[in-house]
């Protein structure tokens, strides 16, 4: 199990420096900079701190200790299919449920504040995806892997799946210009996810798919029109903070309006700035693009 979270590692490290470079090789929006605006917020506190608190508490105490409880596994209902065919299978199930889920949180206003983070950042790149509340992802990850658990599946088929999200997660939200043709009727990828994430009316409703673009062509969300978005994010001011976004989905703040009003937060603000400052130092020599702001 060890060996293989190597390689899955290894894959999944690798995978980042291929979408780096053909985002710069063949861009979907030109001039968009590698440490865009919210690059060190999404990979920092969302993709290092976020993921790997997250998966702690969603094994060892949601999963682990239900299925301890309820002996489900002792039934391995799919125990006996070939690794391959459990992966394919959970692949399917999940990325249907996520379809499903992604539509009614564009619909729900209550959970559409669990799903606005996602929707905040205004320049979207492979890195961008990672941004979500950790609401959202309690309940999709728990939602993805219990099964997989519960169901007796081979132990290899959790770290092979979290790879494949992994990289298709990036690849849906990668700045590259991709002409996938036909296959944009099958395989999502950023044709339409790209559009997902833009600014405008048309599209808030549509595109919900992650994995497979069939179920938005099947029940008629899709929307590709054949142009690019030029605007992304949302239309209303959101924080940039990764703490303060998370409060932004119980209660309408403004980071500005906080720094004035509390010493405290002022401080902590401020200090915020000064680390941000220092990364933008370290990051901005050489490379062409905007000043980080975060």
């Amino acid at each position: 199990m060890q060996t293989i979270v190597y390689y899955t590692t290894g894959i999944l490290l690798l995978s980042v420096g291929v979408f780096i470079w053909l985002e710069r090789k063949f861009p979907y929006t030109r001039g968009l900079p590698l440490f865009r605006d919210g690059f060190w917020v999404d990979l920092v506190w969302y993709t290092l701190i976020q993921s790997y608190f997250l998966k702690i508490f969603i094994f060892d105490y949601i999963i682990l200790p239900v299925d301890k409880a309820g002996h489900l596994s002792s039934f391995h209902l799919v125990t006996s299919w070939p690794l391959p065919v459990q992966v394919l299978f959970f692949l399917v199930v999940h990325d249907f449920y996520i379809y499903w889920f992604h539509r009614w949180q564009h619909h729900s206003k209550v959970l559409w504040r669990t799903h606005e983070a996602h929707h905040s950042n205004k320049e979207i790149d492979w890195l961008a995806g990672t941004r979500s509340h950790s609401l959202e992802i309690l309940i999709n990850q728990t939602v993805e892997f219990a099964p997989i658990i519960f169901l007796g599946a081979n132990p290899l088929v959790v770290p092979i799946k979290a790879l494949l999200d992994a990289v298709w997660g990036m690849y849906i939200h990668s700045n590259i210009d991709v002409r996938s043709g036909k296959l944009q009727y099958f395989i999502n990828g950023p044709e339409m996810h790209q559009w997902h994430h833009a600014n405008y009316r048309e599209v808030f409703y549509a595109n919900f798919s992650t994995k497979f673009a069939i179920w938005d062509w099947l029940f008629g969300t899709a929307y590709l029109p054949g142009t690019k978005p030029v605007v992304f994010g949302l239309y209303y001011d959101y924080p940039k903070d990764y703490f303060l976004q998370h409060l932004f989905a119980l209660k309408r703040i403004n980071e500005k309006e906080l720094a004035g009003k509390y010493r405290l937060f002022r401080a902590y603000h401020a200090s915020r700035q000064k680390v941000l400052r220092g990364l933008r130092a370290l990051t901005r020599p050489g490379f062409p693009g905007k000043d980080i702001e975060n």
